[in-house]
């Protein structure tokens, strides 16, 4: 089965939000607000994320599953749209401000294996950071 590029964005997003080894409610809402906003999930059936979300993690369950997962997901992906996967990953894992070691070892992964420049990848991760910090207690 060929993966759409709009389900390889969301393949994308579930394993960033769940290479901690949780998905917090954050996370999933922000994934959910994110396809109902942007415009490269225009036409997205909403009542198909749950299948999309089980098909990710089948291929994550087998035998070299992130990487597969990965690979499937820039393979399906135009070369325009690789810097708004990463951005996509690196907005799901920028919700609570605090990256794991798991989350930082697959934007890692990602961003070796996307075709963007380190100059790109770091606007991306400032910008993230920026849009979600907090205004100090």
């Amino acid at each position: 089965m060929t993966t759409s590029a709009q389900d390889a964005l969301i393949h994308l997003m579930i394993v960033a939000a769940s290479s901690d080894s949780a998905m917090t409610e954050k996370e999933l809402f922000r994934i959910k607000a994110l396809i109902d906003r942007l415009p490269v999930f225009e036409g997205f059936d909403a009542d198909r994320l749950a299948d999309v979300a089980n098909d990710c993690a089948d291929i994550l369950n087998g035998h070299d599953g992130l990487d597969r997962v990965i690979d499937n997901a820039i393979s399906a992906l135009p070369d325009k749209l690789q810097d708004t996967a990463y951005a996509l990953a690196i907005e799901v894992t920028a919700v609570d401000l605090h990256l794991e070691q798991e989350e930082l070892r697959f934007l890692e992964m990602l961003r070796d294996k996307l075709s963007l420049d380190r100059l790109t990848t770091a606007a991306i991760e400032v910008a993230a950071r920026a849009r979600h910090r907090r205004l100090p207690n």
